[in-house]
């Protein structure tokens, strides 16, 4: 994966910063689920350039990252990067971590079990395992399959129904996208329970950057869903 995000750290987080209003309603949806980490040891896998974190007190996130461009940014902004490379090739400490989360990296890892089951075994018992991601099956999920399977974002198809800013199109070329379903189904495959389920983005894209939306529970409307899951 660090070949996908070397070279658009900085494309990454300026779609963001163009698209103030649908960060800050994925930022409500980061705060919500991670809820207090004070005392607790905590894991980004794919922290990217650690932008949402640097919007909370995160002396304690450790990361994961692929990309050096993007864990570079991330150290700056305060994240302890404990190695680069895939979560498929880092080794991970066992029964160390109260949380582990994932904000959209899930959506570029091929094979969800052996690396949720990775995740499994580095948490402490009742540890949490969070999945932030675009759903395969949302809007912006059709919307990005459509455009990587186009090669572009002025398919006639689109024409009308984009947002003013679209997220990066080489970002949706190195995409695979998974269901909610497909996540939920792992997961319990695996042996995780207690879940929870919390959305946002639930207008269609061309309206999420109007105006901040709240976080509600659920996961069958929204554009942005976290799934959470306990050891």
């Amino acid at each position: 994966m660090s070949q996908k995000f070397d070279g658009y750290a900085a494309e990454y987080d300026s779609w963001f910063m163009q698209n103030e209003n649908l960060f800050n309603s994925e930022l409500l949806l980061y705060k919500k689920v991670l809820g207090d980490i004070s005392g607790k040891r905590v894991l980004s896998v794919g922290c990217g350039s650690g932008l949402f974190e640097s919007m909370i007190e995160h002396s304690n996130i450790e990361g994961v990252e692929p990309s050096r461009d993007m864990g570079a940014i991330a150290e700056k902004r305060g994240l302890n990067v404990i190695a680069y490379g895939t979560i498929e090739e880092v080794e991970l400490e066992d029964n160390a971590y109260d949380i582990i989360y994932f904000n959209g990296s899930s959506s570029y890892i091929e094979d969800l079990k052996p690396v949720y089951e990775k995740c499994k075994k580095a948490l402490k018992e009742g540890g949490r395992i969070i999945l932030m991601d675009v759903p395969k099956e949302s809007a912006f999920g059709f919307m990005y399959l459509l455009a990587k399977a186009v090669g572009t974002f002025e398919h006639p198809s689109l024409n009308g129904v984009m947002p003013a800013v679209p997220y990066p199109l080489e970002l949706c070329y190195a995409g695979v996208w998974h269901s909610s379903e497909e996540k939920i189904n792992v997961l319990k495959e695996l042996g995780f329970k207690n879940f929870k389920f919390y959305q946002t983005l639930l207008k269609n894209p061309m309206y999420t950057n109007e105006e901040v939306e709240d976080v509600v529970e659920g996961y069958t409307s929204g554009g942005y869903v976290s799934i959470i899951a306990e050891k």
